[in-house]
């Protein structure tokens, strides 16, 4: 072989050694354009199992009238189930191109695609088993088109249960909110309050708080503050303990450079003790949510005039258990929502933590 032979593929490997190399990840743009198609194909695949699998089992599919811009349109259940799919394509197809501008939101998009893809493949084997042949259990597990006829059939009423719900949850959790920080920094501060209010706080906070429904129905006024009081039990406990455990781990050197700079002890308590123990608080916040949660549902079963679980009792009485898992996916949809709403005050009070904290 030539000496020039020898340099020209000597050069030709060092021309394609320097030439950069596609990353096929989340930061690619056809990475990301597959992985939207990927997530949307599952929804499009249970709305085609609708359409096109034959509907073997008795199941009646009713014709309701629905006004829309005063014109009245009717619809069947299998109408309402595809446009929450279409719905739902929509909505991960528009967060997945809006996902672009952010790599971060990029990775997470990238990373949920496969379980998105699980979920409209799950819908449509839950349609064929539920609707289409009705081979599971019936009516525990109705199909998720016949669950869409509680919203046609009881729409206006799920929404006033709904906001009921709404309405109870946020009185009695704010308060929760309030009441748990409060008792937690002046537990975490104050070394008198600590001693007579700790022990209380340990005794009383590992009751459930539906067991003290007794009293709270027999001592407030109405059924609605005896419920308020027992989300505020809930939740005060948990947000107490985890605020008043980040105050008392301040490092010392913090108040002592604090000190140094002039503060005085508000200065301490809210500069550098508040801000300290803000993970710890939001850590009890976020266990709290779903607790106070948990505990609306069940307050609403036993002794409420209204509310999501007043419905899902009303709807077991009469054996309407599409009614029921109708509810449990408006709960679900509102747990997902308020989780949300926590996570973004969250991430934008604790940005400091950006780059510092693994994830």
């Amino acid at each position: 072989m030539s000496t020039a032979t020898v340099k020209l593929s000597s050069a030709v490997k060092e021309n394609s050694s320097d030439r950069p190399k596609t990353v096929w990840d989340y930061k690619n743009n056809t990475f990301l354009l597959l992985k939207i198609l990927f997530t949307v194909s599952g929804f499009i695949i249970a709305i085609i199992v609708n359409i096109f699998f034959p509907q073997k089992a008795a199941v009646e599919l009713k014709n309701y009238g629905v006004s829309i811009a005063s014109a009245v349109i009717g619809l069947t259940i299998n109408d309402v189930y595809r446009a929450i799919l279409v719905g739902l394509i929509a909505i991960y197809a528009f967060s997945g191109i809006r996902s672009f501008a952010d790599t971060s939101d990029r990775k997470r998009y990238c990373k949920n695609a496969a379980f998105r893809f699980a979920l409209g493949i799950a819908l449509a084997i839950w349609d064929i088993g539920g609707t289409k042949l009705q081979v599971f259990a019936q009516p525990f597990f109705p199909g998720p088109a016949q669950v869409c006829e509680a919203y046609l059939a009881d729409g206006k009423y799920i929404v006033q249960n709904m906001l009921y719900s709404l309405r109870l949850y946020g009185a009695g959790f704010s308060c929760g909110v309030l009441l748990g920080v409060g008792t937690g920094i002046l537990i975490g501060w104050f070394p008198k309050v600590y001693y007579w209010v700790f022990p209380v706080l340990k005794i009383t906070g590992v009751v459930p708080a539906v067991a003290w429904m007794p009293f709270a129905l027999t001592l407030l006024p109405n059924s609605f503050t005896a419920a308020v009081f027992l989300i505020v039990i809930c939740a005060w406990f948990q947000i107490a303990f985890l605020t008043a455990q980040g105050i008392q781990s301040t490092p010392k050197q913090n108040y002592e450079a604090a000190r140094i700079l002039g503060s005085s002890t508000p200065d301490l308590i809210f500069h550098v003790a508040i801000p300290h123990a803000m993970p710890d608080i939001f850590t009890g916040i976020s266990s709290a949510n779903a607790m106070a949660f948990t505990t609306l549902v069940m307050s609403e079963m036993l002794g409420q005039p209204g509310g999501l679980g007043y419905y899902i009792n009303q709807s077991k009485v009469w054996s309407a258990y599409y009614k029921v898992l109708a509810a449990i996916v408006i709960m679900a949809v509102l747990f997902s929502l308020i989780n949300h709403i926590i996570g973004r005050i969250k991430k934008h009070t604790l940005r400091w933590q950006e780059g510092v904290v693994k994830k």
